[in-house]
């Protein structure tokens, strides 16, 4: 077995592919529309869909807001440096929502980010593919 996605629905899809392709630098894998379901499917990453886990973008058609409820925590992305990750990100506009630093309880280095939508990503110092 293996993780595969994770499915988030988006208000805007092209906002969202701005976002996590040109903000973040992954890529747009694949993308479908279903015009019998009236949806969207985008599903973009740093890796392939068939070697990485990877974000699926769903955008259903006419839908533009959804609630996002309080039982979804966040994305996490590994960086080299999240100091520097923030100011780049920051720079491109991205709102950070958690300055970077180390957490309260524990010796990551993290910080938070948040995409169009709302959803918070949270940026993992991990410059020795450690623990996120």
């Amino acid at each position: 077995m293996r993780l595969m996605h994770t499915m988030i629905r988006v208000n805007d899809l092209d906002e969202s592919l701005q976002f996590y392709c040109d903000k973040l630098g992954m890529k747009l894998l694949r993308k479908n529309d279903y015009p019998g379901g009236e949806f969207t499917l985008a599903f973009v990453g740093y890796g392939g869909i068939r070697d990485s886990a990877v974000i699926e973008l769903t955008y259903n058609w006419g839908k533009h807001q959804y609630q996002l409820g309080d039982a979804f925590g966040h994305l996490a992305i590994g960086v080299d440096d999240v100091y520097q990750t923030c100011a780049d990100l920051r720079a491109k506009g991205v709102k950070v929502v958690r300055e970077p630093g180390p957490m309260a309880h524990g010796k990551s280095v993290i910080a938070f980010i948040e995409d169009p939508n709302g959803y918070r990503i949270e940026l993992v110092e991990d410059r020795a593919g450690g623990d996120a």
